[in-house]
């Protein structure tokens, strides 16, 4: 018997390729993730007197709900640093997904005002 020799068969790879239409964030995350829930449960909760402390005025703030979706989701995941966060928000898609691409820094996430 002779030997054939057999060439490799590659999956057609083009990291330069172009899409058409982007992929959307929501059609990557699986319906069952967990990051899902925390989203649909901060989306329901009444955050009335959160907003009551907002004064107004100077510059805008992030939305509480987005805050405390990649909190929540962050300490789920165990991660605790704002800056392990804030990296998160930038390359992760479940945190992409959870803060409508917004990207707060460490500060922002870290902070937290006092009321009188």
């Amino acid at each position: 018997m002779s030997k054939r020799s057999r060439k490799p068969t590659f999956k057609p790879y083009d990291p330069d390729q172009l899409s058409l239409l982007p992929p959307s964030l929501d059609e990557m995350i699986p319906d069952n993730h967990v990051v899902r829930i925390v989203r649909s449960v901060i989306d329901q909760l009444n955050i009335d007197d959160i907003l009551k402390k907002y004064k107004g005025g100077g510059a805008s703030s992030y939305h509480p709900k987005l805050m405390l979706k990649i909190l929540v989701y962050g300490y789920l995941s165990n991660t605790y640093s704002s800056r392990k966060i804030e990296q998160a928000a930038q390359s992760n898609i479940h945190y992409m997904w959870l803060a409508g691409m917004e990207t707060p820094d460490h500060n922002t996430i870290n902070h937290s005002p006092s009321y009188p």
